[in-house]
């Protein structure tokens, strides 16, 4: 396995996009922590089933090893506590994933900034911004005290797409144009000590939440087409999470650092596929397709 050995922090990985990393970090033989606020005897604001323990026996049933610890990421008493024990149990961190967010449920879409819930919205930049700060101020000190160290800001949208496309909140907006940035300031900070520092973003993924909103699973997401054709080019978290894996285990992976990445495009250039053996290119789809208003049809794009 090629990350056999590797011991990697999923910030954020009770479900969505951050379990899909940690589930194939594990596949690829590395010790995952994996955090977040659900577990099986508590739920985070959000209310939802998935819990880190679930997370971690995915890790470990892939063929790594998963462990879960509860951390609340704004509270930074508890990042440094779990550092330190990543520290003392393992003695070094390799890959740092920052996917920490949960600001779904707070978005007010189509609102203006002053229509939009003040609380609401500073409350989900505490979310989706505050905590990877925090997270990467305790977790960096240990990821650098061997070279070759690996961090990966997860964000919505690419540099490119971001730059050109409002994201329908202000405050939504500024939450995922930040990781852009801190992801392109870590980069110039990790430097001397051989470090890499990405910004990624999954195309349309088929999250738990996203399945639920359309009504349907994993086993017949297809059945959502009929309201909404462009989400034929969705994908699953599994398939960021091998993009990661590929970062991850690419000895020339600095070749990347400080740049703004996609599942589609690194896809195109490691080989990796998602579970039905496709490579959705989905943010060249939505502005080729979707924003022109074309019929839904994904020839080229998967």
């Amino acid at each position: 396995m090629e990350l056999a050995g590797k011991i990697a922090l999923v910030a954020g990985a009770t479900r969505g996009t951050g379990r899909g990393i940690a589930v194939e970090l594990g596949a690829a033989g590395a010790t995952v922590y994996v955090t977040g606020r659900s577990t099986r005897g508590n739920r985070s604001e959000i209310d939802r089933p998935e819990t880190i323990e679930e997370t971690a026996e995915l890790v470990t049933a892939a063929g790594g090893s998963g462990i879960a610890v509860a951390v609340d990421h704004l509270d930074s008493a508890a990042v440094k506590d779990l550092v330190a024990r990543i520290d003392r149990e393992q003695g070094r961190l390799d890959i740092l994933v920052n996917d920490i967010w949960g600001g779904d449920h707070l978005t007010e879409w189509d609102v203006k900034i002053w229509e939009h819930d003040l609380d609401k919205g500073l409350r989900l930049l505490r979310l989706g911004v505050e905590t990877h700060l925090v997270t990467s101020h305790h977790a960096l000190p240990l990821l650098i005290r061997n070279r070759g160290g690996l961090v990966v800001e997860v964000t919505d949208g690419t540099a490119e797409y971001n730059a050109a496309n409002y994201r329908l909140s202000a405050f939504y907006d500024l939450a995922k144009a930040a990781p852009l940035r801190m992801a392109f300031g870590l980069a110039k900070e990790l430097e001397e000590y051989g470090g890499t520092a990405v910004c990624l973003t999954p195309g349309w993924i088929r999250s738990e939440g996203m399945l639920n909103h359309y009504g349907v699973t994993e086993e017949n997401w297809r059945d959502a087409l009929t309201d909404q054709p462009h989400f034929a080019i969705s994908e699953t978290p599994a398939f960021t999470g091998r993009a990661v894996a590929a970062l991850a285990a690419d000895p020339d992976v600095h070749r990347w650092t400080g740049q703004s990445l996609s599942s589609g495009g690194l896809a195109k250039v490691y080989g990796y596929t998602d579970v039905d053996g496709s490579r959705p290119d989905a943010w060249r789809y939505l502005v080729e397709v979707d924003q022109t208003s074309k019929v839904a049809d994904t020839t080229g794009y998967r």
